[in-house]
């Protein structure tokens, strides 16, 4: 009988305050029936009433005769009891809360359930998040344009390189200095004439079949001036193309030494003079994919095989490859000619094309990429054009004879040659594998593997249901590829294997799949990761966010970002990465990443947000009283502090709301807060200077709390 009462009361409670809350009342209310003691260690001021209750009836229950003078003392008890609660004598048993390391935004916040559901400017670095390095500017000099390919190599006299290719320029950085070395594609001798518009700082340039596009480059010399304020010393330097209104005309703003426009006056009615020189860089690119032109834009065959594109390579989204040939640079503008820039002629000699080197023979005149096999010295182009046409075969792949980038004619005395991929449309890109070179077309892979004599290289198909999304969707990271495709990540290892990911609909669903070709892949090899960085939305939008892979552990992370090119920098002791500033001036920086902890001296704000946590199946009220913090700070920790948030929601789709806030230091060792609702959120956040920081492991003291 005595049983069966003890029951309901227990049931009575749960009803109430829950299953563990009645437990620990009812177990501090027994513990003190037939007992003297005063200690009530594990019992808490809020539960008192119900421990009232259950002492009553357990002293019915066990000893009736003495119920009168068992409860005088109760209030005795109750009175000690609040006060040592008040003096936080007496607090409930803490929780630690172990979350699944990586962020997994593959379901909801529910379901991410005791696990990481979003983050920024985060890595995890064993199972443990942490805030990512910081950056600071490569050099205080700025380079124009969009740069989207960085490589870096050294001279045989240790002399550091990097080469840069943007929308506008192609440079070769040597110290602090961004050296302009962007090739000549025409020059015009005697044959440009000037006309000025008084009060107009607008010129009009006329050269017969020129071949500008908006944006180019143009170097006048040889000038004179037009009789006002177009002096000479105005017209003879380096133009940026304003527009291009004819075949035979274009026209550019006057400027002084400072680049401050100059206004014409009723003086300015010459032309310029007879002996007006003219030197035209290639065409610039643009900053933008442009769907339906460009290779691929209608299906391979359909105008013929070896028909020109729809618009020329200025017209695409400017990509450049580059390698190294042994302390020279080869670079090539996707859909353009492929460059020779030669170290021993100094930062001040612009590249040239190699079909003007010296011994050229059948040398490409266009091609989609250009790399040098690292084996054997093969300088290879990928989507070029066979030997006797001009024209592009997007199949087509040629290399030159060995350590020779001048020789392409196949003979039977060299190594050089070519072949067609036979699947696809196109080539997207190709990626240098451990003694091999990956193809990628837009339906397959292939290996190219140096063989020798007689036929120096062999293909092999590799997989004919994947791809890469972009050209420079694909990394090589200590011995592995990994890429991005169409749907999903993968890695190819001796075979192709999809990449198990926790975020890919995170990532795909909000890809902006017009400006895909943006998208490029980058290794961190000191922390072992690679990183994918993508525009998101619609329309013509930049980089802004990344999604990361610790190939490591096997976990991912995702947050934010523009950048617009990446080299894990071997020549250098950090990563390198360029700014994707898209504005009037087109001025773009370098930074040196994994320096510090601070975005070029300002703040950088870098959070960590878990799922719902929830008790047992989040029927019952959760209550948060106190967190005891767990960090480690690095660099000037004088000032270091964490940002704690509790947000909390009472359903799976309300949207959470922030219950408390805490703040925390290196002093600190716990922070009291009052948080209820059936599941909560935790966001860990920074957004100081100075320094960086580790989570460690988060107690809570927390209890169930009833069903309403």
């Amino acid at each position: 009988m005595h049983k069966l009462i003890l029951l309901s009361i227990r049931l009575f409670l749960e009803d109430i305050m829950g299953k563990g809350q009645a437990t620990t009342s009812m177990e501090c209310a027994l513990g003190l029936v037939g007992s003297n003691n005063n200690s009530l260690a594990v019992c808490s001021c809020r539960e008192l009433p119900l421990i009232a209750i259950t002492i009553i009836l357990g002293r019915m229950l066990v000893m009736p005769e003495a119920l009168g003078a068992r409860t005088v003392g109760l209030g005795r008890w109750v009175t000690l009891l609040c006060a040592k609660e008040s003096e936080g004598s007496f607090k409930m048993p803490l929780a630690k809360i172990q979350f699944a390391p990586g962020v997994n935004k593959e379901g909801t916040e529910y379901t991410a359930d005791s696990g990481w559901f979003d983050s920024d400017k985060i890595r995890f670095r064993q199972g443990r998040p942490e805030k990512i390095g910081g950056w600071e500017k490569y050099s205080q000099n700025y380079f124009l344009g969009v740069c989207r390919s960085i490589h870096d190599w050294a001279s045989l006299e240790t002399i550091k390189y990097i080469g840069l290719g943007t929308n506008l320029k192609f440079y070769v950085n040597e110290g602090n200095v961004f050296n302009d070395v962007t090739p000549i594609r025409a020059t015009t001798t005697n044959g440009i004439t000037f006309a000025a518009t008084d009060g107009s700082s607008v010129i009009t340039a006329t050269d017969s079949n020129h071949g500008c596009v908006v944006n180019d480059f143009v170097t006048i010399s040889g000038a004179v001036s037009l009789g006002g304020l177009i002096t000479a010393t105005v017209l003879n330097q380096e133009y940026q193309i304003a527009s291009v209104p004819t075949a035979s005309t274009y026209t550019i703003v006057a400027k002084d030494a400072a680049g401050d426009a100059v206004v014409a006056n009723s003086s300015d009615t010459g032309n310029g003079g007879s002996g007006v020189d003219g030197a035209y860089q290639i065409n610039t690119g643009l900053n933008a994919v442009v769907q339906g032109s460009g290779w691929g834009a209608n299906a391979w065959g359909s105008g013929g095989f070896g028909s020109a594109t729809s618009i020329a390579s200025g017209g695409q989204l400017r990509l450049y490859s580059q390698d190294n040939f042994g302390e020279d640079l080869l670079f090539n503008p996707r859909g353009g000619g492929i460059y020779y820039w030669d170290e021993s002629s100094g930062t001040s000699a612009r590249a040239v094309n190699v079909t003007a080197l010296g011994g050229a023979s059948d040398a490409p005149v266009v091609a989609l990429q250009v790399m040098v096999s690292d084996i054997d010295q093969h300088v290879i182009a990928f989507g070029t054009n066979p030997i006797g046409s001009s024209n592009i075969d997007p199949l087509f792949v040629r290399f030159s004879d060995q350590e020779n980038a001048a020789d392409w004619t196949p003979r039977a005395t060299n190594t050089a040659g070519g072949t067609r991929i036979n699947s696809g449309s196109q080539i997207i890109g190709a990626v240098q594998a451990r003694q091999e070179i990956l193809i990628f077309t837009d339906a397959s892979i292939h290996s190219m593997r140096f063989s020798g004599a007689p036929f120096t290289f062999q293909f092999q198909t590799l997989s004919t249901d994947v791809s890469m999304i972009s050209p420079k969707a694909a990394v090589n990271a200590r011995g592995s590829v990994y890429f991005m495709d169409k749907g999903n990540f993968y890695v190819y290892n001796g075979s192709v294997q999809p990449l198990p990911c926790s975020v890919k609909d995170h990532v795909y669903s909000n890809l902006n799949t017009d400006q895909e070709f943006k998208i490029f892949a980058a290794e961190n090899n000191a922390f072992s990761e690679v990183t994918w960085f993508y525009p998101i939305g619609t329309g013509n939008t930049e980089i802004t966010n990344y999604v990361t892979f610790n190939y490591a552990e096997n976990l991912w992370s995702v947050g934010t970002l523009d950048r617009g090119a990446w080299a894990d920098a071997s020549t250098r002791t950090k990563p390198l990465a360029s700014t994707v500033f898209d504005g009037n001036t087109d001025q773009n920086y370098l930074y040196s990443h994994e320096v510090g902890h601070d975005d070029d001296g300002q703040a950088i704000t870098a959070f960590v947000e878990s799922g719902d946590l929830e008790i047992g199946d989040g029927e019952r009220f959760m209550m948060l009283n106190r967190i005891i913090p767990d960090f480690s700070f690095s660099g000037e920790t004088g000032d270091a502090s964490m940002d704690l948030t509790v947000k909390g929601s009472n359903y799976p789709l309300e949207t959470p709301s922030t219950l408390a806030t805490a703040t925390v230091t290196n002093n600190t060792q716990a922070s009291d807060i009052r948080a209820r609702a059936r599941h909560t959120v935790i966001r860990v956040e920074s957004s100081g200077v100075g320094y960086g920081w580790r989570l460690g492991g988060l107690r809570f003291d927390m209890r169930q709390d009833g069903r309403r």
